[in-house]
C-alpha cells in the first residue's frame, strides 16, 4: 500500500479557524447516550421499525450513507441508506421545516440489496450504492419522484461511496473489498452518467495518478472489476468519499487512512495514519464528510464509536455514542445551514445489534 507524504491537502485542512482538530473534551453522555462538546445537544431523528415523528412512515433497518438537500421552503431534506438485504434495501428520506421540525418521510429507492454509502451530485440528486458482488449504483431524487434508476456503466461491484468532481466531470468511486481499487467514472456528456468510461486508478511512489479503462465494468462474478487492470493500485477496504475544494477525500478501513486525491493535479496524498506515530484515537475509518472551511470529520465503523475531526493537527473526537459498541456510525451530514449534524448507529442496541437509531446533533460546528 502507498505511504505517501501530505499534499496540498495541507492547506485545505489548516484553514480557518486555526488550531487543535476537535471542539474541546467531550462531556459525560446526554440522555440519548451521546458525548459531545460543550455547547453542542443532540435528539433522536429516527428509529428502526418506527414512526418518524410527525409522519406515517417507518423508518428503515440498518441506516448508512446520507446526505442533506435545502429545499424551496427554507428546510432540507435528509436522506439515509438502509444497509439491508433485498428486498429490504433502498433509501429513505426525512424532510424537515425551516424550524427543523421533521414534516414528511418516505421511500426514494426500494427493492435493493445492502445500500451502504453513496454520494450528493451538484444537480441535486443522490447515488445509492450497493455493497455486495453484483451491487449497481442507483441515481435517486431526494424530493420523492420515481424510486431510482440504476446506472450500469458506473461498475458492477461491492460499491461504497461516490463523490462527484463538478469541476472536471468525473465521479470516484470506493470498492470494499480488500484488494479493492479507486474508480473514476467519465461521462461522455457530463452530467448525464448514461455512458462513459469506467476507469481503475494507478497511483505512482511519487503519488501521480493515471488511470486505465476497465474494460468489462459489468464483467460479473468470473471477471470482477478489480481483476481486469492489471497494475491498478489496491485501496484496503475503500469506505467514505467526499469532494470538497478540488479534492476527493477517500477513506480505507482495512488500513485505517484518509487520502487526498487533488483533482485537477491527479495526485494523491495520505492525510491520515493510525499507524504512524502521529496517529490519533480515529479507527475503523469509514464514512466521511467535510466542514465548509475544509476540516474533515470521518465517523468509525467499530472503534470507539466516534465521529473525529481529521486535520493537518491531526484527530480528534467531536462526538462519541456509549453503550453501542457492536454498531457502527453512519451517514455524517451537516444541513444547509451547517449548524446541525445528521448520523446513525446502524445497529443502536445497548448489549447486542439491534434496531437503527438516527440523530441529530445542533451546535457550532464552524467554530
Amino acid at each position: 500500500m502507498l505511504t505517501l507524504a501530505p499534499g496540498l491537502w495541507r492547506a485545505a485542512l489548516a484553514a480557518p479557524p486555526p488550531g487543535s482538530a476537535g471542539y474541546g473534551p467531550l462531556g459525560p453522555a446526554d440522555a440519548n447516550g451521546i458525548r459531545l462538546p460543550n455547547g453542542f445537544t443532540s435528539r433522536v431523528i429516527a428509529r428502526s421499525g418506527e414512526l418518524v415523528d410527525g409522519t406515517s412512515y417507518i423508518w428503515h433497518g440498518a441506516p448508512d450513507g446520507g446526505a442533506t438537500y435545502p429545499t424551496d421552503d427554507g428546510g432540507w431534506i435528509y436522506v439515509s441508506n438502509s444497509e439491508a438485504p433485498a428486498p429490504l434495501g433502498g433509501v429513505s428520506a426525512v424532510r424537515f421545516d425551516s424550524s427543523g421540525t421533521s414534516v414528511d418521510a418516505y421511500r426514494i429507492l426500494t427493492g435493493t440489496s445492502l445500500n451502504c454509502a453513496g454520494g450528493p451530485t451538484p444537480w441535486g440528486t443522490w447515488l445509492s450504492c450497493e455493497e455486495h458482488d453484483q451491487g449497481l449504483v442507483w441515481e435517486c431524487d431526494p424530493g420523492g419522484g420515481p424510486l431510482g434508476t440504476p446506472l450500469p456503466l458506473l461498475g458492477t461491484f461491492s460499491h461504497e461511496a461516490a463523490a462527484v468532481d463538478p469541476v472536471n466531470g468525473h465521479v470516484y468511486l470506493t470498492e470494499d473489498e480488500p484488494d479493492g481499487l479507486l474508480y473514476r467514472f467519465a461521462p461522455d456528456n457530463y452530467p448525464s452518467l448514461d455512458a462513459g468510461e469506467l476507469q481503475a486508478a494507478v497511483v505512482a511512489t511519487d503519488g501521480a495518478v493515471t488511470w486505465l479503462p476497465v474494460p468489462k465494468p459489468n464483467g460479473g462474478a468470473l471477471q470482477p472489476c478489480r481483476q481486469q487492470v492489471p497494475g491498478a493500485t489496491v485501496f484496503n477496504g475503500g469506505e467514505g468519499a467526499w469532494y470538497h475544494g478540488g479534492d476527493v477525500y477517500v477513506t480505507t478501513k482495512g488500513d485505517n487512512r484518509v487520502w487526498a486525491l487533488n483533482c485537477a493535479t491527479q495526485t494523491l496524498s495520505k492525510v491520515y495514519d493510525a499507524a504512524t506515530p502521529a496517529g490519533g484515537p480515529l479507527t475503523g475509518v469509514d464514512n466521511v464528510t467535510v466542514l465548509p472551511d475544509g476540516r474533515l470529520l470521518v465517523a468509525e465503523d467499530g472503534g470507539d464509536m466516534q465521529i473525529c475531526m481529521v486535520t493537518s493537527s491531526g484527530a480528534a473526537p467531536i462526538l462519541q455514542i456509549e453503550g453501542q459498541s457492536s454498531s457502527e456510525v453512519t451517514g455524517p451530514a451537516l444541513d444547509p445551514s451547517g449548524t446541525r449534524l445528521y448520523f446513525s448507529s446502524q445497529r443502536g442496541g445497548r448489549t447486542a445489534p439491534g434496531p437503527g437509531i438516527t440523530y441529530e446533533v445542533t451546535g457550532p460546528f464552524a467554530a
